[in-house]
């Protein structure tokens, strides 16, 4: 998988990158056909909220519609978490909805043999 990290305002630490490698890991881990992710730190000045200073915004390149979550917080490393968290919803859903299209063809199939067989 190619993985993009970018920042804006933010200074990018060695435990900064390994903790984004980790949650993307863990995405991977649940879908192991992603393409890409790319993951961008952003640390806004303007102070129109200052309780949610840094952002986490994170796009998982996939098979059809890419999946993209986003979160503002306090703490960068929360940010980051939330945004994953979000993002592990959305693989999780789409893998449920293949898997359920997947039983209802085949249940169909089964239908149709055995109207055929009678």
């Amino acid at each position: 998988m190619k993985f993009i990290l970018t920042t804006h305002n933010v200074t990018l630490t060695d435990a900064l990158e390994q903790h984004v490698l980790a949650r993307i890991e863990k995405l991977e881990h649940i879908d192991r056909w992603l393409i890409d992710a790319r993951v961008c730190l952003e640390k806004d000045h303007t102070g129109k909220s200052p309780d949610k200073t840094y952002k986490c915004s994170i796009r998982l390149g996939v098979r059809g519609r890419d999946l993209y979550a986003e979160d503002r917080e306090a703490d960068l490393y929360a940010a980051v978490d939330l945004a994953a968290k979000k993002l592990e919803q959305q693989v999780r859903a789409k893998h449920s909805k293949a898997k359920a299209r997947k039983h209802k063809i085949a249940a169909r199939l089964k239908e149709k043999s055995r109207a055929a067989s009678l």
